[in-house]
């Protein structure tokens, strides 16, 4: 629910009490407070039980990501914060999204994650009932923050007026001048909430959102605000405008000249200054005289002279042993299965699996000892086993990757064991189905009963180690690939030789392995190492962790066991744990290894069960951490020494240092500083260096981080089919700074990044595959993680279910970071862990987080043993499927490398462009149509300067002659009127008009009719009694509360004297709704034409003179503006017979019109050209293609329509609605192929994708596509363009939109990048003259450039009729002179830009033909960053981005980019497309988006032609008015 936080009812002094509370904790104290904390802290060991539980029921601590000296860093940083009061607007959120569910439904996630590897930080769930670990600062910082609120809450603590205030500061600073004089809709928001026009074209009859709210303030230019939404912008936008980063000065050329800044090098930046570094060689490798030949052979000897001697013992998961293999019986059945997969599997002459083919070896991890027995048949086979994980599902994390690794090495047989053979998923007839991405398997149980017996004499071949492969480890790489590392024989003995020397493992130690042992540190030393020297391993599955997390403690003491091997999580879940445990003793352990030693963050868990264990017998010198990978096996492990005075080996380096890559022992800032610990001295027989981790592998020097690079025989020898990859990863050559190579042997690298320190010890700062470049400094994942978790996560979010990438947007690794929030944490409290998380990062690692994200419990992909799957996260973050629940974006303190805002120079007069085109030999932009006057048509209406005259004209001449015909839903003729039929009602009409409504001539009278013929009829009646009509769309009956009042005030700017309607509609004018949404009583009176009067009028009126008024044109555009435009009679001959001449319009022909009949074009089409050219005029009234869409298209083919005229809206109905029936209409006889103009009436861009995708759709029906195209009309010209008969195709152009953002036209090739395409709107019709002129200096403009469209001709409107009469600007619009050149021709403003392109094409009259190219209405544009942006290009990259996004709209709120997305889908994808959203629009635009606002379907309002109504939306957005799903405010 929303509370928001800047109406805190806090008053300063409980502020400052409760702020000197909070900062308690780290301020310096008194020295009297010394003692008491003293006293307080020291119950360290055994608290009380109730703290204890209390502790427990936050969860548990994870120990491994945790150093207190960090978290102390953190909460210092956040301190820090506090002061300089960080304002962060909460997004808003619906409440169905904010779903609280009780904690029963959810369980905790079942582990832990981070890395790829078993369960990385665990968030453990044990149930015994002990609590969580204590340690001093926790019990300190308990006691001093009883509550810890954000420091990014109250920020703003004033209710909405002052924002409103503060608003109208911010508008009043950036004014913009409107160059339009009608009046504006929006301006009239207090009194009439107007509504927009909008077309009821979809299948339910869309409720148009209720904007226009009494209580609205006004502010700036009318811009109606409300407190919340705005209070909310203006809080980011002061924000925004605290400091940045440091200004950068250098740019780098990204393809032409863009400028993207570049991070310039710091040059306080530190730098390395050590020598450079000399390789390190481990001991030598002392080969014991009894040391087997191979591992075989080990096992050879073991299983006949010893059989008896344990080899393995598995656990159930009571912690009871469930089974104890011995060394004969894994011999035996090793043979067993060694026969058995090369004697049995396929034919005698086409065995299956020869010797050298690899099988995959597919065992549950609480079975060991069927995945040994298998894994040593494998190796007695000669054959290579590659252990993968059991696919529970089809659709695993990262399972059809491991399949691409199966099918790559040609795996065909899987074997396994019989229970995981039977819990595999299976199909209807019980067949394994194939998983995704999986090759075909044969499925082979190694069980012993099911297998033959081998023959006496066959026996295995037992050969010494050779260079063959002995088997292949999975590795999945940070895009989730998965890669197999190829281990030779001689590898596998050599490494186990290694670890034997340096662990000094003797015959019969009995080992406890906790980890995983199908790879990695688990299988060198549970399956491999223990086979060489006969020890005995304890197995503990991981099942038994979770159930008892102190089992491996309990069997270390039950079997005194001599060496046990552990993660970091395990030992931090038995500190969690080991309470109720008397008589745990550790004494009998040599040594402790802790297999993700490497990772710096587990030397808080080492520290902290030392600090526990010690008392328990643990010696110091046990712990030996170690650092291994896939590729260079063990690196380095640290030795188990019986020195216990020789301390381990520390580093506190600087967070910043690491960043540039440089060791610095951190001394006077401890806030942002790593701990890392040794792990220890290469391996015996290894020669260790570091190199530089990109490009040239050149030795760093000496306090330089570097990647770990081995020569050893024991490493990985490749990736098995990947030669590229493997020549760069298992053949480097380091080389020294001059270039020599150091070595002739070549290294391996290691996959590590870290230092060789003092000593020899080897220190690991943390893995390439974590690394992050942002900006040229270098961050690892893991350390972000520890940070994360350091700000008081146990509230929140699950620790450990935190996943940190980066991912590429503007030419830079960004930062994101995604967690599990707990069930039970509220709105307030995630987000403010969420800004509390940005700020701690921020000042520990000064970097900023592009991208924050809360998901709910257990819904991240887990890899098999519980971790996160960190790829697969990345990949539904970047594809908009990963459902979070919260999401905070800082795109504006994080991209820092966008282009400089463009300077705006100083224009150059028009004189100097107009000379320039002529000295460089441009000519001017201008065109015409066709000459009127020298066109020689028996056009007998020519006769005529009236319309009324010629409909008079007709109706004696051919009096029978139909006219107009209008369709019915069914495609049925519901009505039509011949010439003498439309004389006589128009005359009836008159008579009524001068009798009832004792008109004078002049007088205007509103038409509120559906599309039909009575408006026809009705308008001509007008003109018969000499009033001016206007054409008004009637309120919709299912809303009339929005659509009313705009036909009320359309009617009273008007200063309509009477309102002429159906009897329906006059009913509805009077119904009791109407009266809640209007003042019916100031109506003027309404005359209903059903019943007219038997009589005509005594004579009908003729106007005196031509350049009177004939009619008025009200629309509202797109921009909010209501503008009434002035026609006279004069004009609308002209325009009909422009028309006529350009479509080649006769009486014998028929036009099929889909178009709303209220202003433009439209209308013109659908009651004036008719009469004006005799042909017949097939009606479709739009709204009733939402009963029947294939109405139009069906007319069309029925009457045999050559030429059809339709709207954006007609042809999206169409294509969305048709495209899947296009077979069916076609066995319905549906038939385009006599069509020869279907022209779009539009005022904008055309748009193109709609009718390219329309053309394609309907070209199986006949469509000629070169019959499409677009017509461009505005207000001061109904008609500029339109596609006639004669005359070449449109064509379309490609230009590059980020020139064009520069009002430069720079035409490019089809499909180069930033290539937006242009198609020409239509043929100029005759009689109009168009030129392009610069709409600052009113200069004409050279041919291609880019400008307004400026239009001379005898059909433009006369002007603007407005109850204003602003007169200035409206003489601008229709009146104006260029201010060089020809300065005598008046001309009118279309407010829209374009260019003109001479084409190499002739035209009808065999001039070379003038393309028009219409670009976007100036209203429109946005002015961001100095240039000139056009929504719709910016719409169409937010739509591309994700399926569910159904249409977008785009407008500027102070100077910020605000994007409303409708979102078709369910509620959870709202959140995914903020990232996209904002992702898109910066790499496409280099804009960062400031606000982003998921709504439903329908919510973005759109007029009768289709267009959307930005500004409408704008004022909607900031009155709150559009219940938006989710607003995210970008930081």
């Amino acid at each position: 629910t929303e509370k928001y936080f800047f109406q805190s009812d806090i008053t300063q002094k409980g502020y400052e009490k409760k702020r000197s509370k909070l900062l308690g904790a780290y301020l310096p104290h008194p020295p009297g407070l010394e003692a008491s904390m003293a006293h307080e802290r020291r119950p360290l060991m055994a608290p009380s039980a109730s703290r204890y539980h209390r502790r427990r029921s936050s969860g548990t601590r994870d120990e491994r990501y945790r150093s207190d000296v960090h978290t102390e860093a953190v909460q210092a940083a956040l301190a820090k914060h506090k002061e300089r009061k960080m304002a962060v607007p909460m997004p808003s959120k619906r409440r169905s999204l904010v779903v609280q569910t009780s904690m029963d439904a959810y369980t905790p996630p079942d582990t832990s994650s981070g890395s790829e590897e078993e369960g990385g930080q665990g968030e453990g769930t044990p149930t015994s009932s002990q609590g969580s670990i204590s340690m001093e600062h926790w019990i300190t910082r308990a006691i001093h923050q009883g509550s810890t609120t954000s420091s990014s809450s109250s920020s703003t603590q004033s209710g909405g007026s002052g924002a409103a205030g503060r608003l109208a500061d911010v508008l009043a600073q950036t004014h913009v001048e409107n160059h339009s004089a009608p009046p504006d809709v929006t301006t009239y928001t207090s009194e009439h909430p107007v509504q927009v026009e909008r077309p009821q074209v979809s299948t339910v009859p869309r409720t148009t959102p209720k904007y226009g709210n009494a209580e609205l303030m006004e502010t700036g230019d009318g811009v109606p605000v409300s407190s919340r939404v705005s209070a909310k912008i203006q809080q980011l936008v002061n924000t925004l405008k605290q400091p940045r980063r440091p200004p950068l000065r250098e740019f780098f050329v990204d393809d032409f000249e863009e400028l993207l800044e570049v991070q310039q090098p710091d040059p306080n930046q530190p730098r390395p200054e050590g020598s450079q570094m000399v390789a390190i060689r481990g001991e030598p490798l002392g080969v014991v005289t009894n040391w087997p030949p191979s591992l075989e052979a080990a096992l050879q000897r073991w299983g006949t002279i010893s059989p008896k001697a344990p080899c393995l013992t598995t656990m159930d998961t009571n912690g009871k042993p469930l089974y104890v293999l011995t060394y004969g019986k894994l011999w035996s059945r090793s043979i067993k299965v060694a026969y058995n997969i090369l004697h049995k599997l396929g034919t005698k002459q086409e065995p299956m699996v020869r010797p050298g083919d690899r099988v995959a070896l597919v065992f549950p991890n609480n079975d060991p000892a069927a995945f040994m027995v298998a894994f040593y048949g494998c190796l007695l086979a000669e054959v290579v086993p590659v252990p993968i994980e059991v696919p529970l599902t089809r659709k695993d994390a990262g399972s059809q990757q491991i399949g691409f690794l199966l099918g790559s090495c040609g795996v065909t047989v899987a074997l396994t064991s019989d229970a995981c053979h039977k819990g595999l998923p299976k199909g209807p007839t019980g067949e394994i189905p194939q998983f995704k991405g999986w090759p075909k398997l044969l499925w082979f149980v190694t069980e012993s009963k099911h297998l033959s017996k081998p023959p006496r004499d066959w026996f295995p071949h037992i050969k010494d180690a050779n260079n063959d492969t002995a088997y292949i480890e999975y590795k999945t790489c940070k895009d989730g690939s998965v890669l197999g590392v190829t281990v030779t024989r001689i590898a596998l003995l050599t490494h186990c030789q290694a670890l034997t020397q340096s662990c000094g493992y003797t015959e019969a130690e009995i080992i406890v392995n906790v980890l995983d042992f199908k790879k990695d540190v688990g299988l060198w030393h549970g399956i491999l190492t223990s086979v060489m020297n006969m020890m005995h391993v304890i197995s503990i599955p991981y099942s038994l962790m979770k159930v008892n997390p102190l089992s491996w403690i309990q069997k270390v003491c039950q079997y005194k066991a001599k060496v046990a091997c552990v993660k970091s999580r395990d030992m931090h879940w038995a500190l969690v744990a080991h309470r109720d445990q008397r008589d745990v003793n550790l004494s009998s352990l040599r040594m402790l290894v802790v297999a993700d030693g490497s990772n710096p963050w587990s030397i808080s868990s080492c520290d902290a069960f030392l600090n526990v264990f010690q008392s328990k017998g643990l010696r110091p010198e046990v712990i030996c951490p170690c650092a291994s990978s896939a590729e260079a096996l063990t690196v380095a492990i640290r030795r188990p020494t019986d020195d216990s005075n020789q301390p381990p080996g520390r580093g506190v380096l600087s967070m910043q240092g690491l960043s540039y890559g440089v060791i610095r022992v951190d001394s006077e800032e401890r806030l942002s500083v790593l701990t890392v610990q040794d792990v220890g001295t290469v391996m015996p027989g290894a020669l260790m260096c570091v190199v530089k981790p990109e490009g040239v592998p050149q030795l760093c020097r000496t306090d330089e981080i570097g990647e770990l690079c081995v020569c050893s025989i024991a490493t990985g020898m490749s990736y098995y089919g990947l030669s590229g990859m493997t020549k760069n990863t298992f053949e480097v050559f380091p080389m020294t700074s001059s270039g020599a190579p150091i070595s002739e042997y070549p290294f391996t690298r290691t996959g590590l990044l870290g230092f060789i320190g003092p000593g020899g010890l080897v220190f690991v700062s943390g893995k390439m595959d974590g690394l992050m470049v942002v900006s040229g400094r270098r961050h690892n994942a893991d350390d972000i993680v520890a940070t994360a978790l350091a700000v008081e996560p146990m509230k929140f979010v699950y620790r450990g279910r935190i996943a940190v990438f980066s991912v590429t947007v503007l030419h830079d690794e960004r930062i994101v970071v995604v967690a599990e929030q707990r069930p039970d944490s509220t709105e307030e409290d995630s987000f403010q862990w969420m800004s509390r998380v940005l700020q701690a990062i921020d000042s520990i690692h000064n970097v900023g987080v592009f991208c924050l994200a809360l998901v709910p419990a257990n819904t991240l992909p887990k890899t098999p043993l519980g971790g996160i799957h960190l790829s697969e996260t990345k990949q539904l973050f970047l594809e908009g499927s990963l459902h979070p629940c919260n999401v905070l974006m800082c795109p504006h303190t994080c991209v820092t490398n966008l282009p400089k805002p463009r300077q705006k120079q100083p224009e150059i007069g028009p004189a100097s462009v107009m000379v320039g085109n002529l000295v460089s030999g441009k000519r001017i932009a201008q065109a015409s149509g066709r000459d009127l006057g020298q066109i020689e048509d028996n056009d007998q209406a020519r006769k005529f300067l009236f319309l009324s005259e010629v409909l008079q004209w007709r109706a004696q001449t051919t009096p029978d002659h139909v006219l107009f015909t209008l369709l019915s839903s069914r495609g049925t003729v519901l009505s039509s009127l011949t010439c003498l039929q439309l004389h006589k009602r128009a005359e009836k009409i008159a008579a009524m008009l001068m009798e009832r409504g004792h008109l004078q001539d002049g007088d205007h009278v509103a038409l509120v009719y559906p599309p039909g013929i009575d408006l026809i009829a009705a308008f001509y009646g007008c003109l018969y009694a000499g009033c001016v009509p206007i054409t008004v769309r009637p309120p919709h009956p299912q809303n009339i509360a929005t659509t009313l009042p705009t036909v009320k005030m359309i009617v009273e700017v008007s200063r309509s004297a009477c309102v002429m309607t159906s009897q329906v509609i006059c009913k509805l004018l009077k119904s009791k709704e109407a009266s809640a949404a209007v003042d019916v009583r100031s109506w003027p009176p309404v005359l209903d034409t059903d019943d007219l009067p038997k009589k005509k009028p005594p004579q009908l009126y003729k106007p005196s003179n031509p350049d009177t008024l004939a009619y008025l044109d009200f629309s509202v555009s797109t921009t909010g503006m209501l503008a009434g435009v002035k026609m006279s009679h004069t004009a609308t001959s002209a325009f009909c017979r422009s028309i006529k001449l350009q479509c080649e319009l006769y009486p014998s022909r028929e036009v099929a019109i889909c178009l709303d009949p209220y202003c433009g074009l439209g209308f013109v089409l659908w009651c004036l050209c008719s009469v004006y050219s005799g042909h017949q005029s097939i009606l479709i009234p739009p709204s009733e293609l939402e009963v029947n869409p294939a109405l139009w298209l069906l007319a069309v083919s029925q009457f045999r329509v050559r030429d059809t005229f339709c709207s954006y809206s007609v042809m999206e109905l169409c294509t969305k609605g048709l495209g899947l029936q296009t077979e069916s209409l076609k066995s319905r006889g549906l038939d385009l192929s006599r069509v020869r103009t279907c022209v779009v009436v539009a005022e904008e861009r055309p748009r193109i994708a709609l009718t390219q995708s329309f053309s394609k759709l309907f070209k199986d029906l006949g469509l000629h596509p070169r019959a499409v195209s677009t017509s461009f009309g505005c207000r001061v010209n109904l008609a500029i363009c339109l596609q006639g008969t004669s005359g070449p195709d449109p064509t379309t152009v490609f230009v590059d939109m980020r020139a064009l953002r520069h009002d430069r036209v720079r035409l490019v090739e089809r499909g180069s990048p930033h290539s937006l395409p242009l198609m020409e709107s239509g043929k100029i019709l005759p009689g109009v003259r168009i030129i392009i002129a610069n709409p600052e200096t009113k200069g004409p403009l050279g041919d291609s450039h880019l400008g307004e469209i400026w239009v001379h001709c005898g059909h433009n409107g006369s002007g603007y009729f407005t109850v204003y009469g602003d007169e200035a600007l409206q003489s601008d619009h229709f009146n104006s002179h260029l201010s060089f050149g020809d300065t005598q021709t008046v001309w009118a403003r279309t407010g829209y830009l374009g260019f003109l392109r001479r084409t190499e094409l002739t035209d009808a009259s065999g001039e070379r033909h003038d393309a028009l190219y219409v670009v976007g209405a100036l209203d429109e544009a946005m002015e961001l960053r100095g240039m000139r942006y056009h929504p719709i290009d910016i719409e169409t990259s937010v739509i591309r981005t994700h399926k569910s996004i159904m249409e977008c709209a785009v407008f500027p709120w102070t100077n910020l980019l605000v994007v409303v997305v409708e979102l078709e889908g369910s509620e959870q994808e709202a959140l995914d497309l903020v990232p996209l959203v904002t992702n898109a629009v910066l790499e496409e635009h280099y804009l960062i988006v400031g606000v982003v606002v998921v709504v439903d379907i329908g919510v973005i309002p759109i007029n009768s032609r289709g267009e959307k109504q930005r500004m409408h939306l704008r004022d909607g957005f900031l009155a709150d008015q559009l219940d938006p799903i989710y607003v995210a405010y970008n930081m």
